[in-house]
């Protein structure tokens, strides 16, 4: 059993000023909108200088883009590592979005306003398809231990970090463009189940090696 490894408290520090900026740039965009928010205005509500803010950021659509979705990617990590561990990779990322989709409703008109927002701006919606890219990795890396033993070099773990990625874009698509008024866990598993041969796992996504229940 590996054991974790506290951060030191530089590295909180960096993490809650971070979280700090991301929270603040996302309510101001959410409260005015995107061209009405200022970086003179996240840093100052942040509590940080604009060489801070710069430190951490290009320009304030990537802390909107990063405080859109790294709530939601917390979720969905959290998820994956709860799963058992005799789950193929594809069932486990299915099961933890259905965990994520009982307690949606509850930020329903939260994400749709994200959506929304996300959409309205070019320059948002290249940024969040950047971290969106940035966040295929993070979800690798949770996905990693169900394919069993892996060469260095696999990249099936990266490759549906990608397509779960894809599923969620898409099907926030639908669901943006129906107004919210589609069931959007009920699209993002019809994109994941589509992933699967014949309603069975994909050799290409199957679990490689680890015992099955």
């Amino acid at each position: 059993m590996s054991c974790s490894v506290e951060p030191s408290f530089r590295e909180r520090k960096r993490r809650a000023t971070f979280r700090r900026i991301t929270e603040v740039a996302t309510r101001l965009a959410l409260e005015q909108g995107l061209s009405a928010t200022t970086i003179d205005q996240i840093s100052e509500e942040a509590e940080v200088g604009r060489a801070t803010f710069f430190r951490y950021f290009d320009s304030k659509e990537r802390a909107v883009a990063e405080g859109f979705t790294g709530v939601w990617l917390q979720m969905i990590t959290e998820g994956l590592a709860r799963q058992p561990a005799a789950l193929a990779p594809l069932e486990a990322v299915r099961a933890a979005f259905g965990e994520l989709a009982l307690g949606f409703e509850n930020l329903r008109e939260l994400a749709l306003s994200q959506a929304r927002l996300s959409r309205s701006s070019a320059a948002l919606s290249a940024w969040t398809l950047q971290v969106y890219t940035d966040y295929e990795q993070a979800i690798a890396e949770v996905v990693r231990p169900f394919f069993g033993e892996l060469a260095a070099d696999d990249s099936r773990p990266r490759l549906l970090g990608a397509l779960v990625m894809a599923s969620v874009r898409l099907a926030l698509d639908v669901w943006v463009a129906a107004d919210g008024q589609t069931d959007l866990s009920e699209l993002i598993d019809r994109n994941l189940r589509s992933l699967s041969v014949d309603g069975s796992i994909s050799p290409v996504l199957a679990n490689t090696g680890m015992p099955r229940s």
